[in-house]
């Protein structure tokens, strides 16, 4: 039962950690959603980049997205690291664990829809979010 917790918590936290990867060592990381960005911005990153005055622009969105990554990827080592045999055998820190995470991925969801509706990012919440019912649902079933 403690597997059925524990493995697609750790799922999560991998995709977190690749993705978080990807925006630290991508050259240029707003590209990796660059559809969803331009229809938000409404126009394409080269012509936002030939305006006059954003020079800079291109080096402000690689540390935007540089901090992105590092919290991405902290988040996930941070749930690898609560996903110990020991912690999950702790009703009440699952349960902690679960609205804290819960939390987070169907706040981010809400956000995604309303900021990036076309992102493909959407897809990967959606499966963290199956993971997580599945994760949840043998955490309700477990006794205390």
């Amino acid at each position: 039962m403690n597997k059925l917790i524990k493995y697609p918590i750790i799922f999560i936290a991998l995709v977190l950690c690749i993705s978080g990867v990807r925006w630290l060592i991508s050259s240029e990381p707003w590209l990796l959603d660059q559809v969803a960005n331009e229809v938000r911005l409404q126009m394409s990153f080269s012509d936002l980049f030939e305006i006059e005055g954003n020079n800079t622009l291109e080096g402000y969105l690689t540390q935007i997205y540089r901090f992105l990554g590092l919290y991405v990827f902290g988040i996930g080592l941070l749930l690898i690291s609560f996903t110990s045999e020991k912690l999950l055998k702790i009703n009440s820190f699952r349960n902690r664990l679960f609205i804290g995470l819960g939390t987070l991925l169907f706040s981010n969801l809400v956000l995604a829809y309303f900021w990036i509706p076309s992102s493909h990012f959407i897809y990967l919440m959606w499966g963290a979010i199956g993971l997580y019912f599945v994760s949840l649902y043998f955490h309700l079933k477990t006794p205390n």
